[in-house]
């Protein structure tokens, strides 16, 4: 092999890593994204059994229910569905009715949302982005609202 096809072999042998290092991340990456999802979208998604999604919304006002201990149960509403949302856990001092809230978890056959992570307003002129976004599309959420 002269020096001239070395050199070509090694920046090939170079390329060909990169590659396939790039196209295992992407592969790592797509299988721990979590969706975004409003309760309207849930009906057409098309969803594995236990596959994490992020459900965001409004929550429902007269929703919450407080069981013994730290289940709490409530609704997440885009105004036009409900999805009903259970949680064990510590909630954030900010959540309470009729604020934005984004949800993680898995969605059960039964419909209801099983969540192990609640994330609420950050204060009073913050809206999650994505959830802001979607309800600025809707007519459901002004500027003067915050975001």
């Amino acid at each position: 092999m002269t020096r001239k096809q070395k050199r070509l072999s090694v920046i090939l042998g170079g390329l060909l890593f990169l590659a396939a290092a790039t196209g295992l991340t992407f592969y790592a990456i797509g299988q721990k994204a979590s969706y975004f999802y409003m309760p309207v979208d849930l009906e057409t998604a098309h969803l594995q059994p236990g596959q994490r999604i992020r459900l965001g919304g409004i929550v429902e006002k007269g929703s919450i229910v407080r069981d013994k201990g730290a289940t709490v149960t409530f609704a997440v509403t885009d105004h036009e569905k409900s999805v009903k949302v259970t949680y064990t856990g510590i909630l954030p001092d900010l959540f309470r009715e009729d604020q934005g809230v984004i949800t993680e978890g898995t969605l059960g056959p039964n419909g209801v949302f099983v969540a192990d992570s609640v994330l609420a307003k950050h204060d009073e002129r913050y809206m999650p982005k994505d959830v802001a976004d979607r309800l600025k599309a809707k007519g459901l959420w002004q500027e003067d609202q915050g975001g």
